[in-house]
C-alpha cells in the first residue's frame, strides 16, 4: 500500500490557477460580486474586532427630604414618638371596635337565619388558638435556628 503524500493531494497552485482563469473570463457583474464577496466577511471581522469601552454609570444623587426639624432634642423626639404611639393605639382601638360591630352584625344575621352562631364562634376561637400556637412554635423554631442553638 503506497502512502500518498499530503503535498500531492492538496495543490494550492492548481487552485489559484483555476481561480485566476475564472476571474479572467468576461462575466457580467464579476467585479461587483467579487467586491461584495470580500466585503461581507471583512465587515463581519471588522465588527467582531471593534473594542467598546463602557464607563460605569454615575452614582445617583440622593436628596433626603425630611419633615422633621434638624437638631431636635432627645426630649422632643420622645414626645413625638409618644404622640405617634397614642395615635396608632387610637386607630387600632377604632379598628377593633369596627371589627366587633361587624362580628355582632354577622351574629345577628346568623341567628335570624337559624344558624348556631355560638358553636361557630367556639370553633373559630379554637382554630385561632391553634393558628396562634403554630405561629409561636414557628417563631421559636426560627429563633433557635437563628441563634445557633
Amino acid at each position: 500500500m503506497a502512502v500518498m503524500r499530503l503535498k500531492t493531494r492538496f495543490n494550492a497552485k492548481a487552485g489559484l490557477a483555476d481561480l485566476w482563469d475564472y476571474l479572467r473570463e468576461p462575466r457580467p457583474y464579476r467585479w461587483p460580486l467579487l467586491a461584495l464577496s470580500f466585503a461581507i466577511p471583512l465587515s463581519g471581522l471588522a465588527m467582531l474586532t471593534r473594542e467598546s469601552h463602557f464607563r460605569p454609570p454615575d452614582a445617583p444623587k440622593v436628596t433626603f427630604i425630611s419633615t422633621l426639624a434638624e437638631g431636635r432634642s432627645d426630649e422632643e423626639i420622645r414626645r413625638s414618638n409618644l404622640e405617634n404611639q397614642k395615635r396608632k393605639e387610637a386607630r387600632e382601638a377604632e379598628l377593633a371596635e369596627l371589627r366587633e360591630k361587624k362580628v355582632e352584625a354577622y351574629k345577628t344575621l346568623g341567628r335570624a337565619t337559624g344558624l348556631d352562631v355560638d358553636k361557630m364562634e367556639r370553633e373559630a376561637q379554637i382554630e385561632n388558638a391553634r393558628e396562634k400556637a403554630a405561629a409561636e412554635a414557628r417563631q421559636r423554631e426560627l429563633y433557635q435556628a437563628g441563634s445557633g442553638g
